[in-house]
């Protein structure tokens, strides 16, 4: 699959970058999608949240009141998870949400991912840029010359872009990463996934592994 470059006015360069088929044109796979994006949103679960249990909230263990006689239910205690300001029964405890994926599923997610894309246009390519400063202007331009306005945007770098990275985090419809740190949830996340050019090689690299 063969892709134009455009430049950062949105024009095209003459240029063109080929694809590997083994990574952005395979049959994808949809259950090792979903393995990967269910890892990815177990993972960002902090799994904190408790609550009293029957041991660990005060109050007195002396019986209420005789256990016959009273026309009443029998009560034992005060911290019977009945009673108002009592402890709650089978309640979360803290634990780990997050587990284990072979390497090899999470790359064939991440390769099912990008052909997705690459199957519904939803790739482009654009020559590697740099901002001489962060400006959120800049970024505002960019995104418009590549005719994305309103659209959910992931730019993939080659390497750490800091002025890039500043200029579009205020963006709540942008997101910037390095090519090497993509998983498979932000790709599926977006709308439209760009590429630099220099990232195309390195998103080979990882995934033909």
């Amino acid at each position: 699959m063969k892709l134009k470059v455009l430049n950062k006015d949105g024009k095209e360069t003459g240029r063109e970058v080929t694809l590997a088929d083994e990574v952005f044109g395979i049959e994808p796979n949809d259950h090792a999608i979903y393995l990967s994006v269910k890892q990815y949103l177990a993972n960002q679960r902090q799994g904190t949240s408790k609550t009293l249990e029957k041991s660990e909230i005060s109050g007195s263990t002396r019986k209420l009141h005789k256990q016959k006689g009273t026309g009443g239910s029998r009560k034992g205690s005060i911290k019977n998870p009945l009673f108002h300001g009592g402890p709650r029964v089978f309640g979360p405890r803290p634990r780990d949400y997050s587990f284990k994926l072979n390497l090899k599923l999470k790359q064939l997610a991440r390769r099912s991912a990008l052909s997705y894309k690459a199957k519904e246009n939803g790739l482009l390519v654009i020559e590697d840029l740099n901002f001489d400063q962060p400006k959120t202007k800049s970024f505002i331009d960019l995104v418009k010359n590549l005719g994305l306005n309103g659209k959910k945007v992931l730019f993939l770098t080659p390497e750490l872009n800091k002025n890039l990275v500043l200029s579009g985090r205020n963006l709540p419809k942008a997101n910037i990463e390095v090519a090497s740190d993509v998983n498979t949830y932000d790709i599926l996340n977006s709308h439209v996934l760009v590429l630099l050019e220099g990232s195309v090689a390195k998103i080979e690299n990882i995934l033909n592994n």
